[in-house]
């Protein structure tokens, strides 16, 4: 029962959280370090959770992910028969290319990590300051009011900004969808297609995600709990569903900033937290508990 409600939980803030600005990976650092747990603990569980969310972003944006798939094999078919063009190109496939070269940014940033581990946090001071971080970068990117750039708009130089402000993402406390959907706002992208373009943007990085997590977790003791995994995969599904429409619906109402206060708070609260255990030297749960 303690599995399925741990299970229930962590897909609840994965679900939440990959698609709502406020940094997924951060949140899910901070249950993991309030609850005791081993960060390579149910390492299974967040490639299930994961795929939970990658069905959400598929189902809410299945429009585009299907006219990018058509796109992608008109776009092969025209290489191999020397008709294509980067100048004569359809929103689908100009959407197709730029995702593309924003992806393209992240293999070294991914490569890096894999060898150094230097984007992995530990000390929640620094986690805090993350979070910090992504609520100033909503903020600033709110108070855009010029953003008129739709799909067929997007431009190289866009597409290298918005994979350089995920790259940046790959920090816990720093949100993927929040960089990624500033990084279009600041590039001057209407905030419908900022949004569009973040979440379709995370399919590849989800899916990144979820070979990375496998394979550090195939490395080790692999523990597969069946029925836990399957609520979780659902739940998270479920969630970032809702989540999506959250973040639409907020956006479009200029009420993006409420997610600025949010991780501002959060960070405020991270740091307060790491700065006690590093005065104590001890964890929060070890004084609470006693």
């Amino acid at each position: 029962m303690k599995d399925i409600i741990d299970a229930i939980v962590q897909a609840i803030i994965q679900g939440l959280t990959e698609f709502l600005p406020v940094s997924s990976s951060g949140h899910l650092k901070l249950y993991q370090h309030f609850t005791n747990q081993a960060p390579e603990e149910g390492t299974f569980m967040l490639v299930v959770l994961h795929l939970g969310t990658l069905l959400a972003v598929i189902i809410a944006f299945k429009d585009t992910v299907w006219a990018l798939c058509k796109e992608l094999f008109g776009a092969f078919k025209d290489i191999f028969t020397g008709k294509f063009s980067l100048k004569n190109m359809n929103p689908d496939r100009r959407m197709l290319v730029m995702l593309f070269i924003s992806c393209l940014v992240l293999i070294p940033f991914y490569i890096l990590n894999k060898l150094t581990g230097i984007f992995e946090i530990a000390n929640l001071i620094v986690l805090g300051i993350c979070f910090l971080y992504t609520s100033g970068i909503l903020y600033l990117s709110d108070k855009k009011k010029d953003t008129k750039k739709t799909i067929g708009d997007i431009t190289v130089k866009d597409a290298l900004t918005v994979g350089l402000f995920q790259c940046i993402a790959l920090f816990p406390g720093i949100s993927r969808s929040g960089s990624t959907i500033s990084g279009g706002l600041f590039r001057d992208f209407d905030r419908e297609t900022a949004v569009k373009y973040s979440f379709v943007l995370g399919i590849p990085a989800i899916l990144g995600g979820c070979v990375s997590e496998l394979s550090d977790a195939l490395s080790g003791e692999l523990e597969v709990l069946i029925v836990p995994a399957l609520i979780g995969f659902v739940t998270a599904a479920i969630v970032g569903l809702l989540a999506i429409k959250m973040v639409n619906m907020l956006i479009k109402s200029d009420n993006f900033k409420v997610f600025s206060i949010y991780t501002l708070i959060i960070g405020l609260l991270t740091v307060t937290c790491g700065i006690i255990e590093l005065c104590a030297g001890k964890q929060i749960f070890e004084l609470i508990s006693k």
